[in-house]
C-alpha cells in the first residue's frame, strides 16, 4: 500500500508539470479552489474513523480500500472536484477500491472465513504443485460432534477457531488447510513422516493443552422439568442422558478438545497426491479406532500418547 501511494504521488506531480510554471502558477492564484465546508469535512471525518475502527477490527481489504479510497477523495475534492489534479485522485480510490474488491474475492475463494486457514480449494491448489518427496497430515478434531450437540454451534465455532490458531502455528514448514468440517490438512513440502512426526507431535500436545472458556450456558444445559425421557435412561437414550449429564457438569469450567492426526508419505515411484490422502486418512481412521488423542503413521509403527480424559474429549 506504501508502494501505492508513492507512485500514486509520482503521477500527480508528472501530470501536474506545466512548462509554463509561472503562468500557471498565476492562473492557480486567481482559480484557487474554496475551501469544503464544514459539515463535508465533519463528514469525511466521521466515515474516516468508522473505516478505521471497521480495519482494526477485522483487518479485511475492503476495510482498508474504502479507507484509502476515501482519502483519495477528499483529497480530489480539497483541490477543486474538477480537472487534472481531482481526477488523478479519484482514479486512484477507483483503483483502490478495484485492487480491495479483487483481494476480498481471492480470499473468499481460497481462504475459509471461520478459522481463516486456506480452502479446500487452495488446497487442491497446492497439491498440484507438489514435487516428492511431501508429506501429507489429516487432522480431525475429537468427538466435534458431540461437542456441537453438548454445547451448541456457537461454542462449536470457537473450538473450530481455537484449534485452527494451534494448526496455523505448525512447525516444520507445513501448511495447515482446512478441508471442511472438523477436518484440517496439513502439507509438509519435501519432508518424509520420520521428519515430521515430531512436528506432529508438539502440534498434538498443543492442541491437547489447550483450552477454551465458555462465554455462557448454552440452552442445551438448562435444568429441564420431569421428562418421560430422562426418567429411564436406557439403551441408545443412555449416551444423550450422559452428555447432558456431562455439560451440567462442565457448563462452568474450561472446555478441552483433542486431536487424531494421519500422516503419509508420498512414494519416489508413484508420487499420487491422490495415493497419499488415501493413506493419511486410513491412518487417521487407525488413530480414532485406537482410542483417539494420538498420531497414526501410514509406514510406521504406532506412537501411542495418553488420552485426556477431561473436557469434551
Amino acid at each position: 500500500m506504501g508502494l501505492l501511494l508513492f507512485v500514486e504521488s509520482v503521477i500527480v506531480a508528472v501530470l501536474c508539470r506545466d512548462p509554463f510554471a509561472a503562468a500557471a502558477r498565476a492562473a492557480h492564484h486567481a482559480l484557487q479552489p474554496a475551501p469544503l465546508a464544514f459539515a463535508t469535512q465533519l463528514a469525511f471525518a466521521a466515515a474516516a474513523v468508522i473505516l478505521l475502527i471497521r480495519f482494526l477490527l477485522f483487518h479485511k481489504p475492503a476495510e482498508s480500500g474504502f479507507l484509502w479510497a476515501l482519502a483519495a477523495s477528499f483529497l480530489a475534492l480539497r483541490f477543486g472536484g474538477v480537472g487534472r489534479i481531482p481526477s488523478v485522485y479519484f482514479a486512484s480510490a477507483a483503483f483502490l477500491l478495484a485492487g480491495s474488491i479483487v483481494e476480498t474475492s481471492y480470499l473468499l475463494a481460497y481462504h475459509d472465513e471461520l478459522t481463516m486457514l486456506p480452502s479446500r480449494r487452495a488446497f487442491h491448489d497446492a497439491l498440484l504443485r507438489l514435487e516428492a518427496p511431501y508429506s501429507i497430515a489429516m487432522v480431525d478434531i475429537d468427538h466435534f460432534k458431540r461437542c456441537n450437540d453438548t454445547y451448541g454451534h456457537d461454542t462449536g465455532d470457537q473450538v473450530l477457531r481455537m484449534v485452527a490458531s494451534r494448526l496455523a502455528r505448525v512447525s516444520g514448514g507445513g501448511q495447515a488447510y482446512r478441508c471442511g468440517g472438523e477436518e484440517f490438512a496439513i502439507l509438509f513440502p519435501g519432508k518424509t513422516t520420520t521428519d515430521v512426526l515430531d512436528h506432529l507431535e508438539k502440534l498434538r500436545a498443543d492442541i491437547e493443552a489447550s483450552t477454551l472458556r465458555l462465554r455462557g450456558p448454552d440452552r442445551r444445559q438448562e435444568v429441564r422439568g420431569p421428562d418421560r425421557r430422562n426418567q429411564r435412561p436406557r439403551g441408545r437414550s443412555q449416551t444423550g442422558y450422559a452428555i447432558r449429564q456431562l455439560s451440567r457438569v462442565t457448563s462452568s469450567a474450561d472446555l478441552s478438545v483433542t486431536a487424531s492426526i494421519g500422516v503419509a508419505t508420498s512414494r519416489m515411484e508413484n508420487p499420487s497426491a491422490e495415493e497419499v490422502i488415501r493413506a493419511a486418512d486410513k491412518a487417521l481412521y487407525r488413530a480414532k479406532s485406537a482410542g483417539r488423542n494420538r498420531i497414526e503413521s501410514a509406514s510406521a509403527p504406532r506412537r501411542r500418547v495418553s488420552t485426556k480424559s477431561a473436557g469434551i474429549a
